[in-house]
């Protein structure tokens, strides 16, 4: 895989395409058995229906698109606002939200969508951030009760666990929770946006960190500080059978509903997916309203999954609010996890020059009726180092054909390097 750090995009060689190919499968058979209905979107976006989306800080990051029919040059001073009217969507649920706006009386309700596909963001390219990546969502549109949420962790889980990742860990909280914290606080209504950015980089920065952006950037005083790290530090690391009393109890104003799904989410996740309450837990897209949700491997840097509820994204495009909740799976992620695909059986139909070209396709499609992955490859060089290529190639068995055969030799594993 070549990544060109001038671009933040990457050429990727056949190993990394059959194994991306073999993720993508094992993903979208799960996703198949639970109801959910492949869809596709544009890469390009009215470039108001991106910024307005609440995105977040990705918000900054979008490739922009020059409006059509623009002279050589413009006047100075002109506003780039006036230059572009369209943009690459930086992920996949803005565009899910305007799909459903526009073919609700078409869909099934709820709706049970799958996406995956490229996405673009003008990041500083590094190993697992690219300007160029695919994201792999599932979202419920139409169901307001937290059984969505259960439903997303639970085949999310699921999905993972058929890609090959296991031991993941389910780390939850819910934007109303963090809401509460911020009014008890006594923070301005106008300065919590900045807040739960700021929160959500605790992990990175710590709370001397957290501290010093608050009151730098967020405007709040020290005791406003003060009083929401005593509550988020109170709340970390709590046994489940406690957790309902000690959130209603540290945050008092906390509104029934969020205490209530938690309770429900607990009982409904099926045994073996593990999860935990995480007060710190904010997310950066704007547009979450309730339980948000990430997912963590001990091998991973960063999460590999996430998501959560955004009631009222998509009346931005419907008029209406709707319910809707959704899970991305960090595709580029997992695949940088899994390292390889599993072994596949393939089997070079090796040549000499003067093979008859008749013979050659004879030999290929006899071991292809039996559907078998089979190419033919001309003989080159000496036979030994030929047969190593082979290998890191990824064929794993080879007939040898000779010009004064008109049969295959007998089917050799690779490894096998004798003439």
């Amino acid at each position: 895989m070549d990544l060109n750090p001038a671009r933040g995009t990457r050429d990727l060689l056949p190993a990394t395409v059959a194994l991306r190919d073999h993720v993508l499968a094992k993903i979208t058979e799960v996703y198949g058995g639970y109801g959910y209905q492949r869809i596709e979107t544009p890469a390009l976006e009215n470039i108001e229906r991106l910024r307005g989306g609440q995105g977040g800080e990705n918000q900054k990051l979008i490739y922009e698109v020059l409006r059509r029919g623009l002279e050589p040059t413009v006047p100075a001073g002109t506003p780039l606002a006036d230059l572009v009217d369209l943009g690459l969507r930086f992920d996949l649920t803005v565009p899910l939200s305007r799909f459903y706006g526009a073919n609700r009386a078409s869909l099934p309700q709820p709706f049970r969508s799958f996406q995956f596909g490229p996405v673009w963001r003008a990041e500083r390219p590094a190993r697992g951030r690219y300007r160029q990546f695919n994201q792999c969502d599932i979202d419920i549109l139409g169901e307001p009760s937290v059984l969505a949420e259960v439903e997303l962790i639970e085949a999310t889980s699921a999905a993972l666990a058929a890609a090959g990742v296991e031991g993941t860990t389910v780390r939850v909280s819910d934007r109303r929770f963090l809401s509460a914290v911020a009014e008890r606080s006594g923070a301005p209504a106008e300065s919590w946006d900045r807040l739960f950015i700021t929160l959500d980089k605790l992990d990175k920065i710590g709370w001397e960190g957290v501290r010093a952006e608050l009151a730098e950037r967020a405007g709040l005083a020290a005791a406003a500080i003060e009083r929401i790290a005593e509550m988020i530090t109170g709340l970390q690391g709590l046994d489940a059978a406690k957790l309902t009393d000690q959130l209603a109890n540290t945050v008092p104003n906390l509104d029934e509903d969020v205490l209530s799904d938690l309770s429900t989410l607990a009982g409904g996740l099926p045994e073996g997916v593990v999860w935990e309450f995480d007060p710190a837990l904010v997310r950066g897209m704007g547009y979450y309203t309730g339980q948000i949700f990430e997912v963590t491997h001990p091998a991973s840097g960063g999460s590999v999954a996430g998501g959560g509820r955004y009631d009222r994204l998509v009346g931005r495009f419907l008029g209406t609010d709707v319910p809707a909740c959704g899970f991305s799976i960090g595709f580029e992620r997992i695949v940088d996890l899994l390292g390889t695909a599993p072994a596949r059986e393939a089997v070079a139909v090796l040549y000499e020059s003067d093979t008859p070209a008749r013979t050659v396709l004879a030999v290929a499609r006899s071991l292809r009726a039996g559907g078998r992955t089979v190419s033919p490859v001309r003989r080159s060089g000496k036979f030994g180092a030929q047969l190593s290529r082979l290998e890191e190639w990824g064929y794993t068995s080879f007939v040898h054909l000779r010009a004064d055969s008109a049969e295959a030799g007998e089917e050799r594993q690779l490894g096998d390097k004798s003439p």
